[in-house]
């Protein structure tokens, strides 16, 4: 038999939110209470979330404003830099944990992303940074064999993962939009964006339309089917009661 999935339809909410609910469905996961789950998700105001090991980090981030608005500081379930949430897309999957190590679950996710952005025209490879990139705050500023690169060298996917005892959680950034000011204000860096690239996803493209393709491309590889089922009410009060475990600095 087919195995079932449940798709989450998109969700354009806080960062605090959007971390608690990835951090909460891991959790049931783990206990067997929910199916393998795959979603999509916006960040409602720019954010920057922050690797789950990720100690340090410049202290005038707690408090950064943009467009006269604070920007929220969270803390990933997941491990690698931070990165900056402002226009871009994110994907999440939650799934069982089987014998194979890190890269290759890695790389087994990623290739529904594959997949998916070459059918849109987009063709993507793994980026290839050795351990160095650890001195670099920003994810988006190196690639590693974990991301996923256009032929131009530049990042299009950064995806960061957290294991549990029976499940895995892999979640990840597609730059489609992202404000190269601000990019470059929270990190003192050159953005690394390939705007031409950008600018054709935003004049080709929606959000809609890319999930629609990635959605796809996600039952293809996996050969699954997904039944879409957005949060109940008791899932939204069970996730709210976690929103303290992944908060640094939220503004309201």
């Amino acid at each position: 038999m087919v195995e079932k999935w449940r798709l989450i339809p998109p969700l354009e909410t806080s960062a605090i939110t959007q971390m608690s609910i990835d951090s909460w469905l891991l959790d049931q996961y783990e206990k067997g209470l929910i199916a393998s789950t795959l979603r999509f998700y916006t960040w409602s105001k720019p954010a920057i979330s922050l690797g789950y090991l990720q100690k340090k980090y410049p202290q005038h981030w707690n408090h950064l404003n943009w467009n006269k608005e604070p920007i929220d500081l969270v803390l990933r379930p997941t491990g690698g830099r931070a990165v900056l949430h402002q226009g871009d897309l994110t994907y999440a999957i939650i799934m069982s944990l089987d014998s194979r190590k890190t890269l290759a679950i890695y790389q087994d996710i990623c290739t529904f992303l594959i997949q998916g952005w070459l059918s849109l025209g987009i063709a993507l490879e793994y980026g290839a940074a050795k351990r160095g990139y650890i001195h670099n705050s920003s994810c988006f500023n190196t690639a590693t064999i974990a991301d996923l690169i256009t032929a131009d060298g530049s990042k299009l996917i950064g995806s960061a993962q957290r294991r549990g005892k029976r499940s895995i959680l892999q979640h990840g950034s597609m730059i489609l939009s992202t404000d190269k000011a601000l990019f470059e204000m929270v990190f003192n860096q050159v953005a690394p964006w390939n705007l031409t690239l950008m600018e054709r996803l935003s004049n080709h493209y929606c959000k809609q339309e890319i999930i629609t393709v990635l959605t796809e491309a996600a039952k293809q590889h996996f050969g699954i089917e997904l039944i879409t089922q957005p949060l109940s009410d008791q899932e939204w009060k069970d996730i709210s009661l976690i929103k303290n475990n992944v908060e640094l600095r939220i503004n309201n």
